[in-house]
């Protein structure tokens, strides 16, 4: 009986169907069309407008059996299909929900400490700056780019589309946090995946790498969107010329305010006993940055010309580092029981960017770089390729430049100058001596943009037990603080 009103159903008329579809449904299905027909425009893609006539044969005329399953005899389909069936519309949901609109992110780690909390989940608008439509279109919805335990990509290499950004509220200003996909993230060694691969060949060199699969495996490369996450705080906007003098940024010759949450290494020493865990609690350093320093013998008369103080036997009384604010300064300057405090001198010899011309910086004294701009022409020379050949190559795409006995070559022509096709942006964290930053890795794409945090649902202490584990002062918290003070 059920083959025979199946096959039946099958042989209706257009106009029977249509004939036969419910009011209601027809309401339905016009709502759904107008949000559809004005995705689609939003999209500017008009072939996409053709999936329109899916919807009109899940509403209206029924020709494909999606819901086969709900006429079963057998309740074990009925119920396993049911299940299916729900998941599966839950995970397109999510999809376009988490690539058009916004998305949860977690803070993995303290490089916006104070601002932003490892144990932070945010919520992050992709609207904010226009949601960019993916490279990768076929991913799964709730992860990044390897499947958990199976070690597995999350993505299909194909197909791909190029990059496109939506109609979005605004643009990055100076002083935005921002979610971002890290750039030098493009290639990766699928054992040793942290640092990525260009500071691997810093450190080891391309041949030892090579050499070395049992140790470091395959080298992976990766679309945009599929590369990790990162969130920083935009400091430097396109066609601006960035330097940092003794830890504060200077853009175009003039000086940007401090956060109020920026920090900096420091040293403090207490004129007896040991900092207590209450006390450290109170400060508000987490555990992580909790560090006592060893002083041996052949340390005393440095660490005494530094200021710091020795007891009447001889011993040193504990120094501490940590990373603090200027009000957590203020706060151990104002206690009698502290001796010394100190900043902590940055020096050289970090591997920053771009390697070779930033070998006399340090993180604290950094540059002068100019950011890349869209439609800016740059006169090329040995120099501009140090700083920008990854960039040419490897973020705008022309894969044939070079430069080849001081003269740069585009597509096997010598050219005089480069434009750019893309704004770029540099990026930094305001746990300034703890932040893999722009000063390490350089420049961040536009297209390598992700959105802008907005709130902070919820917050977990890691250092606390069970109970206190959730920081109920940071809940529904503005996760941009301070970005107001930059414009």
């Amino acid at each position: 009986m059920e083959q025979s009103e199946n096959k039946g159903a099958g042989r209706k008329s257009l106009r029977e169907r249509v004939a036969e579809t419910k009011p209601t449904r027809w309401v339905r299905f016009g709502l759904v069309s107008i949000v559809f027909f004005a995705w689609v425009a939003w999209l500017g893609n008009w072939w996409v407008a053709l999936w329109w006539l899916l919807l009109l044969d899940i509403y209206i005329l029924g020709y494909i059996p999606l819901t086969w399953w709900k006429s079963s005899k057998n309740p074990a389909v009925r119920a396993v299909m049911g299940w299916v069936d729900a998941i599966v519309y839950a995970l397109v949901i999510v999809y376009f929900v988490f690539t058009f609109v916004g998305q949860n992110y977690q803070i993995p780690s303290s490089s916006l400490e104070k601002s932003l909390l490892v144990g932070d989940y945010l919520w992050v608008n992709k609207m904010a700056y226009g949601p960019r439509v993916p490279n990768t279109p076929v991913h799964f919805p709730l992860v990044q780019n390897t499947f958990p335990i199976l070690n597995t990509k999350s993505y299909l290499e194909t197909p791909t589309w190029s990059y496109h950004r939506l109609a979005g509220l605004g643009n990055v200003k100076r002083g935005d946090i921002v979610v971002f996909n890290f750039p030098a993230g493009d290639t990766v060694c699928a054992k040793v995946q942290n640092p990525d691969y260009y500071t691997l060949k810093q450190m080891y060199g391309r041949e030892v790498i090579e050499a070395n699969k049992e140790t470091f495996g395959e080298i992976i490369y990766r679309p945009v969107d599929r590369r990790e996450n990162y969130v920083k705080r935009a400091v430097g906007l396109p066609g601006e010329r960035i330097a940092i003098r003794d830890g504060v940024i200077y853009i175009d010759g003039e000086a940007l305010p401090q956060p109020e949450n920026v920090q900096f290494n420091h040293y403090f020493q207490l004129r007896g006993g040991q900092m207590s865990d209450a006390a450290w609690e109170e400060l508000g350093v987490a555990v992580d940055d909790r560090h006592e320093v060893p002083v041996t013998a052949e340390d005393l008369p440095s660490v005494l010309a530094l200021g710091f103080v020795m007891n009447e036997d001889g011993s040193v009384p504990p120094i501490y580092a940590a990373p603090l604010t200027a009000a957590m300064v203020g706060e151990l300057e104002a206690d009698p029981n502290v001796a010394k405090v100190m900043k902590m001198p940055a020096q050289p010899g970090e591997m920053l960017y771009p390697a070779g011309l930033a070998d006399g910086w340090t993180r604290a004294d950094y540059g002068e770089l100019w950011i890349p701009k869209k439609g800016a022409t740059l006169k090329m020379g040995p120099r501009a390729w140090e700083i920008y050949g990854r960039v040419i190559r490897d973020y705008e795409g022309e894969r044939t430049a070079e430069m080849r006995g001081g003269v740069f070559y585009l597509d096997g022509r010598p050219q005089e100058t480069y434009t750019f096709k893309m704004d770029y942006y540099f990026m930094m964290g305001d746990n300034r001596d703890n932040s893999l930053d722009s000063r390490y890795w350089g420049f961040v794409p536009e297209d390598h943009i992700v959105g802008r945090p907005e709130l902070v649902l919820v917050s977990f202490d890691k250092d606390k037990g069970l109970l206190g584990k959730i920081r109920w002062n940071r809940v529904l918290k503005d996760a941009n603080p301070d970005a107001s003070k930059f414009e």
